[in-house]
């Protein structure tokens, strides 16, 4: 049941090529946004679609899958976590960040 209390699954359309940082010792980070649409009708009874971005990082073998395999526009199915962090900008600005966590990653073709 630990499972359920931090987990998140989409499925949306990348928004850009991924970023592959390679680190010291040989680990992988993939970086890319994600866009999710929902679909509702107003009040004049026209359909309307919302598009949501999100912020997606995976880790490890997730991400030299990612960098094998993924490219802009493509369709995926992710399952992760929600992550919260903060960094302060040049200027001393500290700014927030929300992120999912990718761990498992499934490519859906049409």
């Amino acid at each position: 049941m630990n499972t359920l209390r931090n987990k998140v699954q989409l499925i949306g359309n990348l928004g850009t090529q991924p970023e592959i940082i390679d680190l010291d010792g040989g680990r992988k980070l993939a970086k890319f946004s994600l866009a999710t649409n929902d679909y509702y009708k107003n009040a004049k009874g026209e359909k309307i679609q919302q598009t949501e971005w999100h912020n997606v990082v995976a880790w490890g073998k997730t991400a030299q899958i990612i960098e094998q395999y993924v490219n802009k526009g493509q369709e995926l199915a992710i399952e992760g976590k929600l992550t919260n962090r903060s960094y302060e900008t040049k200027d001393g600005e500290k700014r927030y960040i929300t992120e999912v966590v990718a761990n498992e990653v499934l490519m859906i073709s049409k």
